[in-house]
This record gives C-alpha cells, sequence and structure tokens, in this order.
C-alpha cells in the first residue's frame, strides 16, 4: 500500500488505523501444521465428549510435543466443539 501511494508507513498505518509492528513481521505456519490439524480433528472424532485440553493430552501420549494454546487456536479455527452434556431420561421401572 505505502509503494503503491508512495507515503510514509507512519501515515498509511495511522490512516488504516494499524500499529506499524503489524505490517513488518511476517506470519508463518509451521510445516507440521497440517498433520497436527488433521490428528486433532481425527481424535476430536474418536472421542466426542473430548475438550481440546484431553485432546492435547493424547496427543502428548501419541508423541507429539505441542502447546496447549496451539491445539486451542486449531479447535476453535476449525470450528470443533464439545457436543453439550445428554440429560439423563427417566427409566422406566
Amino acid at each position: 500500500m505505502k509503494e503503491v501511494l508512495d507515503v510514509s508507513e507512519r501515515r498509511v498505518c495511522r490512516v488504516l488505523v494499524q500499529h506499524r509492528s503489524t505490517q513488518r513481521k511476517v506470519p508463518c505456519a509451521a510445516d507440521d501444521e497440517q498433520a497436527l490439524t488433521e490428528d486433532i480433528i481425527v481424535l476430536a472424532g474418536q472421542y466426542g465428549r473430548y475438550g481440546y485440553r484431553r485432546v492435547t493430552a493424547l496427543l502428548h501420549a501419541a508423541g507429539w510435543s505441542v502447546n496447549h494454546k496451539r491445539v486451542e487456536r486449531i479447535w476453535r479455527r476449525e470450528g470443533l466443539k464439545v457436543p453439550q452434556k445428554q440429560p439423563k431420561r427417566a427409566g422406566s421401572g
């Protein structure tokens, strides 16, 4: 944007209401992000009532060295949710 308009970085960021640091750091994804995402989705489907914390523990047991915050970020990005607990039904007997 600043190259197109030939104005300073400060001015562009002020107009866009962004911090200047957002323009400098290039976001980079880890190489194992796709494989980790697939494993999280599989575990979430296999263990329906487990949340991201228990899935993180399962990933650790499977040999992944992953932070719970990263698992939570992927969990939210993929739209995974723990289904509501079903109420106990009154038995006939």
